[in-house]
């Protein structure tokens, strides 16, 4: 058990330094095994890598050899928290404050690691957004209802983008119900955002499909590319974005050549086609919505709190 002077000032850490999302999780579980192994004080500048600016040793592997030992099998972050914004930052943060602690004792560093790693229990077994079907509202305001949640919970956590996560799953999902003979290609959040040499979240014959919630010239830039490859860019961003995208299109010279859309509004529209726009079907059309959502969920995510409950 963490002696409570100790837990009490890593929980206040924790909240301060917003150790939330799964990649700065990982980042403060590799730390805290780095500094049982070898001791207090750590030294920050010794613990970035040459060149690649990444925390020295931070992995996939390294995170769950860490977690191994505590009987955990459940992958915290695919890119162990390499990809993860501010992950620099939060290590010196982290490194700051243990050195602050004046910790001598192995045991002590014990128990800090095992406090973070129920802090990843915690994690796992965090609550899934919850989608709520109201007869009375439409399927744009239920979309939107769904997509605050997922912006309030980024806002309360560091370096984990829930909102572009759950838009770019929900147009998989809508995509798979809408042409069901396609093969549609998932790729986790994570992975599309970090950097990829991919042409575009979803590839359909000649049609790339872009999701952002926040366009910038990195995505004009890849439908340059996609339009130079006689392939027909679209973007779909929330209702903010739009007129961002445009600007942004225009400024490039590609005004009218890529399809600039509100993700809220495509998906509302094929959500009534699905449901062929009867009253009696919108229940039954958000229950296969979701029930895709969360199976696309499972196989491309290591984050189980991106699941969706329908009620």
């Amino acid at each position: 058990m963490t002696n409570p002077e100790i837990a009490r000032k890593l929980l206040a850490f924790r909240d301060e330094a917003k150790i939330n999302g799964k990649g700065a999780l990982a980042v403060v579980i590799h730390i805290s095994r780095y500094a049982k192994e070898n001791g207090l004080p750590l030294d920050a500048d010794a613990l970035i890598t040459e060149g690649s600016g990444q925390v020295l040793g931070l992995g996939k592997g390294a995170v769950q050899r860490v977690l191994s030992d505590y009987g955990i099998t459940q992958v915290l972050a695919e890119e162990g928290g390499r990809t993860s914004r501010g992950g620099i930052g939060i290590m010196r943060a982290y490194v700051a404050f243990l050195n602050g602690l004046h910790v001598k004792k192995t045991s002590t560093l014990e128990e800090i690691e095992a406090w973070w790693v129920e802090r990843v229990k915690e994690h796992f077994s965090a609550k899934p957004f919850r989608l709520r079907f109201d007869a009375g509202k439409g399927f744009q305001a239920i979309i939107q209802d769904l997509l605050a949640q997922a912006r309030k919970r980024q806002q309360e956590s560091s370096g984990t983008m829930y909102q572009g996560a759950v838009l770019q799953h929900l147009v998989g999902a809508k995509l798979e119900l809408a042409m069901p003979e396609i093969q549609i290609g998932h790729n986790g959040f994570s992975v599309a955002d970090a950097v990829s040499e991919r042409s575009g979240d979803f590839v359909i014959d000649d049609s790339i499909i872009h999701i952002t919630t926040s366009p910038g010239e990195a995505v004009i830039r890849k439908c340059q590319r996609n339009l130079e490859a006689g392939a027909k860019p679209i973007i779909l961003t929330i209702a903010d974005g739009v007129s961002v995208a445009k600007g942004l299109a225009g400024n490039a010279g590609l005004t009218g050549r890529i399809d600039i859309m509100d993700a809220e509004q495509f998906l509302a529209a094929n959500l009534h086609e699905l449901a062929f726009f009867k009253t009696s079907n919108r229940l039954t059309t958000l229950e296969k919505l979701v029930e895709t959502y969360n199976r696309i969920i499972s196989e491309n995510e290591t984050d189980p709190s991106l699941r969706i409950e329908l009620g």
